[in-house]
C-alpha cells in the first residue's frame, strides 16, 4: 500500500510541526486515510483547537449535491462544531471573510485527473487568494487515479477559460493534485506560499487498484475508480443531449440516447474503434434508464465501457470517436447543450469542456483521425516541457 499525503501528516510528527498558527482544512468525502477515517477527525486529534475552519469544493464538503451549478451552503458542522465554507457557493473565489485569522490552509482532495474536473482549479483560486494573505497552503498528494503516464487531449485555448479549464493544460493531464498545483505555481501565476507532502511509494503507472488504498466516490457520480479512466472520454456528452449514464448506478461508464438502437450501433462503432486502433476496452450494448438528469424516466440504448487495459485506453479520443459517431447516427435527434454551463453564458458547453470550437466543428464536419491529432497536439511539447519540470514522482 502507498502511503498518501494524509497518513504521512499522521504518522509523522516533523511534518506536523512545519504546520504553524490557525488551520483550514480543504476537504471532501474523500478526504480518508487508508483505514478509511475522515481526514478532519485525524487533523482535530493532532491539532486541536488550531484547526478553526473547514472548506468543501464543488459537491459540497459531504459530496452530497449532484449537478453543475447547484452551489453548496454555508453552515456550522454539527459534529465537528467548526464553520464550513463552501468554495461552490455564490463565490469560487474565496473571500476575506473565510481566510480571516488563518495562518495555513491544508488542501486534501482527491482529483481524478482530468482538466475539467474542477478540484484542480479550486486549488489554485485558494492559492492565489492566500499569497495575498501570507496564508500558508499545505497540498496533501494523492493518487492521480487516471494514472501519471498517458497525457491526453488539446491545451485549452485562450478566450474558453471558465471554472472547469482556467490554464492551458490537455484534458487528461497526467498529474497529481501536488504536481498541478507546482505548475501552476511556476507557470500560471498561482505563487504562494507553497508546501507539498509527497506520497511515499506511488509511482507514476499506477492505477488505483494497484494503490492498496480504499476507494471513496469524489463526487456523486463516479463510484467507482473504473469511473475515472472513462470519465475523461465519457465527460464531453455533458455538452450534448447524450446521456452519460448520470441517474445510474454506473454514471460516465455509460453511454446512450433514446434514438440508438444498441445492437446495431455497437456494430458500426465496432468496426470504427478497429480503424481507428483503439484498445484497452470494450464496450458492451446495453439499454438503461435513467432515474434522474436526462432522458430520466426514458430507456436509452447505448453502451458501457469495459478496461481491459487502463495503460492502452485512449478515453479521450475514443469520446471524441464515438461523440461523432453519435452526432451521424442521430442526425436531427443529436443536440448540442446550450444552457448555461459552469456560470458561463456566452457560448456552447461543449466548447468550454474541449476547451476550443475547432473539436466541434471537427465533430459536425470531418471527423478524421488526422485531423483529430493535429488539433490535440498543438502545443503539446510546450505543456510537456513545463511538465517535465514539476513532477514529483518517477
Amino acid at each position: 500500500m502507498i502511503q498518501h499525503g494524509l497518513d504521512r501528516l499522521i504518522s509523522d510528527t516533523t511534518l506536523q510541526d512545519q504546520i504553524k498558527g490557525q488551520i483550514g482544512y480543504l476537504c471532501h468525502s474523500a478526504s480518508i486515510t487508508s483505514d478509511i477515517i475522515h481526514g478532519a477527525v485525524k487533523l482535530k486529534e493532532i491539532f486541536g483547537d488550531r484547526l478553526i475552519k473547514l472548506f468543501g469544493p464543488q459537491h459540497g464538503f459531504v459530496t452530497d449535491v449532484q449537478d453543475n451549478m447547484v452551489e453548496s451552503t454555508h453552515y456550522v458542522h454539527p459534529y465537528f462544531n467548526l464553520k464550513v465554507y463552501s468554495l461552490y457557493s455564490e463565490t469560487r473565489i474565496p473571500t476575506d471573510e473565510m481566510l480571516e485569522g488563518l495562518d495555513t490552509i491544508i488542501v486534501d482532495l482527491q482529483d481524478v485527473g482530468t482538466r475539467v474536473y474542477t478540484y484542480i482549479h479550486t486549488m489554485t483560486h485558494l492559492m492565489e487568494a492566500c499569497a495575498k494573505k501570507n496564508i500558508k497552503v499545505v497540498i496533501l498528494d494523492r493518487p492521480n487515479p487516471a494514472g501519471g503516464v498517458l497525457v491526453e487531449g488539446n491545451l485549452l485555448e485562450e478566450g474558453f477559460e471558465s471554472f472547469v479549464g482556467r490554464h492551458p493544460i490537455p484534458q487528461r493531464h497526467g498529474l497529481t493534485m501536488g504536481e498541478v498545483a507546482n505548475l501552476a505555481a511556476k507557470n500560471f501565476g498561482s505563487e504562494c506560499d507553497l508546501n507539498i507532502i509527497p506520497m511515499k511509494g506511488w509511482k507514476r503507472d499506477m492505477y488505483w487498484n494497484e494503490t492498496g488504498l480504499p476507494w471513496v466516490l469524489p463526487s456523486p457520480n463516479l463510484p467507482t475508480s473504473d469511473g475515472c479512466l472513462v470519465f475523461c472520454g465519457s465527460v464531453l456528452f455533458e455538452g450534448t443531449n447524450i446521456s452519460e449514464g448520470r441517474g445510474t448506478t454506473r454514471a460516465l461508464e455509460m453511454i446512450g440516447h433514446p434514438g440508438i438502437k444498441s445492437f446495431d450501433f455497437a456494430d458500426k462503432l465496432n468496426l470504427q474503434i478497429k480503424e481507428w486502433g483503439l484498445e484497452g476496452f470494450v464496450i458492451r450494448p446495453c439499454v438503461f434508464m435513467p432515474t434522474f438528469q436526462k432522458h430520466a424516466g426514458t430507456a436509452c440504448g447505448g453502451m458501457q465501457v469495459h478496461v481491459t487495459n487502463p495503460r492502452t485506453f485512449l478515453s479521450w479520443r475514443f469520446g471524441q470517436l464515438l461523440c461523432h459517431a453519435l452526432y451521424n447516427e442521430l442526425g436531427s435527434e443529436f443536440k448540442w447543450n446550450d444552457q448555461a454551463y459552469e456560470y458561463q453564458h456566452d457560448r456552447l458547453a461543449i466548447d468550454f469542456i474541449n476547451g476550443t470550437d475547432k473539436i466541434r466543428h471537427w465533430v459536425e464536419n470531418s471527423g478524421d483521425l488526422q485531423t483529430l491529432e493535429t488539433l490535440e497536439l498543438a502545443g503539446r511539447e510546450a505543456y510537456l516541457d513545463q511538465r517535465s519540470n514539476i513532477l514529483l514522482y518517477s
